[in-house]
């Protein structure tokens, strides 16, 4: 497989004790760049399951790598702020809500030899 450009995942990488490394990334996307986020994870996990198949789960039950996906869309709505310097009170009032924001945060764990070929296969440093 050719590496894959990812925009958006830029992960984020550690290592516990028993040399079991985590990638950790998390993307802030407005609704246009959706497809797009979606693609990288997908290729992500799909390259783990195509090419570590059978071996999805936690380390302690054998498993040579994981993944937790979460997400979570928000609509921002700015604040119109006002002092009045004569009698002292801030006035606030709720200005036009922002389009939405889709973000998504991926952890993906797994054994050295797994972690080594996640770096290659997506040009992860």
């Amino acid at each position: 497989m050719k590496n894959m450009n990812l925009n958006y995942l830029d992960f984020d990488y550690s290592e516990d004790a028993e040399g079991v490394g985590t990638f950790d990334a998390m993307a802030s996307v407005s609704p246009a760049q959706v497809p797009a986020l979606h693609a990288e994870i997908s290729a992500v996990l799909a390259w783990a399951h195509q090419h570590w198949p059978d071996a999805c789960g936690p380390s302690e039950d054998g498993g040579e790598w994981q993944y937790d996906l979460q997400g979570v869309q928000e609509v921002s709505t700015p604040l119109v702020l006002a002092f009045d310097g004569a009698t002292g009170p801030l006035r606030a009032a709720a200005g036009s809500p922002a389009p939405t924001r889709t973000t998504i945060t991926l952890t993906v764990s797994g054994t050295p030899a797994f972690c080594s070929a996640l770096r290659e296969a997506f040009g992860i440093e």
